[in-house]
């Protein structure tokens, strides 16, 4: 945690930090340029970047307050601003945000596309419960339509295909909505009474596996899998749970260490033969949403259990309404709603992993761009 703290604390820009700024603390690399000529991304609304403001479901971010500190306004972005790979897409150096799959088209492709969907899980029923959405089997299914478009440019090359995906960075962040919006709604889903929670994190992990396994079968090489992060303790929890020695839902939150555990492990697979050539590094979400609330006050966060903007108990029970008007000191919130960070949040987050292996295993993203 100490080099975390000191990594962000040293970024001399931080406290000026315009929110419109590309800044992000950062130093430019030594290339100037990019590090990888593509980046696909595969997620939930963490990293949804509009892909679901065409369907017909409360998983939506299309209006403000959401988007108003970002340069395009409501972009069906669960945040204020950036997100985390739009950060990380900055410090790869990519002069422009990463399109998401509903508006990518022709050559915007061959710099990578978002496949990310608000309410989207690894197993397809999760998220129902929300409406429509794209499951993962659903993005690796378009991933694998896009790679069929790429073909073309290659004149059918496939080994140029493979050799160009192979110097491409893939980010695959999937797991939260299997349990908010799945294993821990018994009203709406039996899995929780099928099920142990060790035994659904290992269901979860081999769905999972076989996913990745297809995404590697279509080219993918160099990927970052994310672990779920701390969601025992986000607003939408505290505003609901209040247990004896914790103000957090630890039972929620034992569960994911048996899915993030599991995922370590599988990366440590990975990485050890599995998938020949590939390298994986596992993104350790749950330590840093740990870290960022309970050292939130000297990284200058001065709310960390409740969000920017919703309703309800400490903002806690649901996302932002439209025009809803929002906190004032947005700099100063962890969270922007119920379930989703900051834009600084995002920010500092990605830095963090970028240069550093303080959340990341068994290197750092910088390092896995170089390969």
């Amino acid at each position: 945690m100490k080099h975390f703290r000191d990594t962000i604390l040293t970024c001399a820009c931080m406290w000026l930090l315009s929110l419109s700024d590309i800044c992000l603390c950062q130093p430019r690399s030594p290339q100037q340029g990019l590090q990888v000529p593509c980046f696909f991304i595969f997620g939930d609304s963490l990293v949804d970047n509009g892909n679901n403001n065409g369907m017909l479901t409360l998983a939506r971010a299309n209006y403000r307050p959401y988007g108003i500190d970002f340069p395009q306004g409501p972009t069906g972005r669960f945040t204020n601003g950036r997100t985390y790979v739009d950060a990380l897409a900055q410090l790869l150096g990519f002069p422009t945000y990463i399109p998401p799959y509903s508006r990518a088209r022709g050559l915007d492709l061959l710099r990578g596309a978002n496949y990310a969907s608000g309410a989207a899980g690894i197993r397809e029923e999760t998220g129902s419960n929300l409406g429509a959405h794209t499951s993962m089997n659903e993005q690796v299914s378009n991933f694998g339509e896009t790679v069929q478009q790429l073909r073309r440019y290659f004149r059918g090359d496939n080994d140029a295909l493979n050799s160009y995906l192979g110097k491409c960075l893939f980010f695959s962040g999937m797991g939260s909505n299997d349990y908010l919006n799945n294993y821990f709604m018994p009203d709406f889903y039996s899995t929780s009474s099928d099920y142990t929670a060790r035994a659904f994190a290992t269901i979860l992990l081999q769905q999972y596996g076989r996913q990745l396994a297809q995404l590697y079968s279509l080219g993918a090489r160099k990927v970052i899998v994310t672990a779920v992060g701390q969601i025992g303790c986000i607003p939408y929890q505290l505003a609901r749970f209040h247990g004896n020695n914790s103000r957090c839902n630890e039972k929620i939150n034992s569960a994911i260490q048996l899915f993030n555990s599991g995922l370590k492990r599988m990366v440590q697979n990975i990485n050890g033969g599995q998938l020949p050539g590939a390298k994986f590094v596992y993104l350790d979400f749950y330590q840093s949403s740990q870290d960022l609330s309970s050292n939130g006050t000297s990284l200058g966060f001065d709310v960390v259990d409740k969000g920017c903007c919703g309703v309800g108990k400490n903002n806690g029970q649901i996302t932002c309404l439209p025009l809803q008007q929002p906190c004032q000191d947005r700099h100063k919130y962890l969270f922007w709603d119920a379930f989703h960070p900051t834009e600084l949040a995002n920010i500092l987050l990605a830095k963090a992993t970028y240069t550093s292996q303080s959340y990341t295993y068994p290197i750092n993203i910088q390092q896995l761009a170089a390969l």
